[in-house]
């Protein structure tokens, strides 16, 4: 996949992931650039997001409320954490599952 293709996947997968402020700005492309350099798999990054978006909406009711995530560089621990995983894709189509459904309005609240 060439540098192009996957800045433009992986910004339109944060702009879509829950918890997001859906926009993207400079230094998030310029991010997005940065893990390609890296050679960070398109499918690790979108792991990342996925799982930190579950935990995020995963949590007790009584939890206070998130701000809104602005940055793509909030996930940078969470794809840290699953380059060294060893979870199985399994579990990231299990998290797909679940957060697929969770009622669109729990997800904006």
């Amino acid at each position: 996949m060439q540098r192009q293709e996957y800045v433009h996947r992986l910004i339109e997968s944060y702009r879509k992931t829950p918890g997001t402020t859906g926009n993207a700005h400079r230094q998030d492309r310029r991010f997005a650039e940065q893990l390609y350099e890296q050679q960070i798999p398109l499918t690790v990054a979108e792991n990342a997001l996925l799982l930190a978006s579950a935990r995020r909406l995963f949590r007790p009711d009584d939890a206070p409320p998130l701000d809104a995530i602005r940055s793509l560089h909030y996930f940078r621990a969470v794809i840290d954490e699953v380059v060294k995983s060893m979870t199985s894709e399994e579990y990231f189509l299990y998290l797909r599952r679940k957060l697929a459904e969770i009622p669109k309005n729990e997800i904006e609240r």
